[in-house]
């Protein structure tokens, strides 16, 4: 992001347990539920590393384990639907979508990848009620990252101010998160608001590790709105010096700045 399997003899067991009487019935099942929890969460660990890996028929397979031993695992149809969404199947991500909203209708974590998925699919003002419904929820505990999505979401649908209002309230919260700064940024420059563009881009540039061709180019891209030549050249060096082979220096080379 370890896995157990319940042996041939232990199933028996528990079929035949029917057959004891109830006071051994009620002694064994609480064992036994947690062991199927336990294989459960073990499946969709596995599923979780695969489709990180992009391995995505191998984490599907894993989940659908994990559902055989524990059908009612909301968490499982939530990552089910990530998965076929990375495939590219868009009517099963959304059935497994709306399957563990069923299952845990107050879930904001399955909310925001309802969301994010709705996003990727351009069903922009859906994807906004989603959002929305996970950071309504008083139990939620990742409004950052939900706002980062939904702040980005609305920037795709051309929302710029209501994408500058999200995204700042992201900042907010987390005011060193170099990926807000980065998209906050982005969204200043189609506002026309050039100097603040300029700031945001400038803290993530500032820190090496942070920075990348994506961040470097955008600066570029700001100083020349800004009519800095130096400043664009000082940064396209430094982006063609550091990263040569990004599509981002080759953009820079051939001076196609509003591509």
């Amino acid at each position: 992001m370890k896995a157990r399997t319940l042996s041939t003899l232990g199933l028996v067991c528990l079929i035949l347990a029917g057959c004891a009487g109830k006071g051994e019935i009620r002694e064994s099942r609480a064992p036994v539920e947690a062991d199927v929890t336990r294989i459960a969460s073990a499946r969709l660990e596995l599923a979780g590393m695969y489709l990180g890996r992009g391995q995505h028929d191998i984490a599907l397979e894993e989940v659908r384990r994990a559902l055989a031993a524990k059908p009612d695992l909301p968490e499982a149809y939530n990552l089910q639907g990530l998965i076929h969404a990375s495939r590219g199947d868009a009517a099963q991500a959304d059935a497994s979508f709306q399957k563990a909203l069923q299952l845990a209708p107050r879930d904001g974590g399955t909310m925001h990848n309802y969301g994010w998925y709705m996003c990727q699919q351009r069903r922009f003002a859906d994807a906004d009620a989603q959002f929305n419904a996970a950071l309504a929820e008083p139990q939620y505990r990742d409004p950052v990252r939900t706002l980062l999505a939904q702040g980005v979401c609305q920037a795709r649908a051309g929302r710029w101010a209501d994408a500058e209002r999200t995204l700042g309230r992201s900042l907010q919260l987390d005011p060193a998160n170099p990926v807000t700064a980065y998209n906050l940024s982005d969204v200043l420059l189609h506002r026309g608001e050039l100097e603040r563009a300029r700031f945001y881009i400038g803290r993530v540039n500032a820190q090496p590790e942070q920075s990348n061709a994506q961040s470097l180019w955008l600066a570029a891209r700001i100083e020349r709105r800004l009519g800095n030549v130096q400043g664009v050249q000082d940064i396209g060096r430094k982006l063609v010096e550091r990263f040569p082979e990004s599509n981002e220096a080759q953009l820079y080379e051939r001076g196609r700045f509003d591509e």
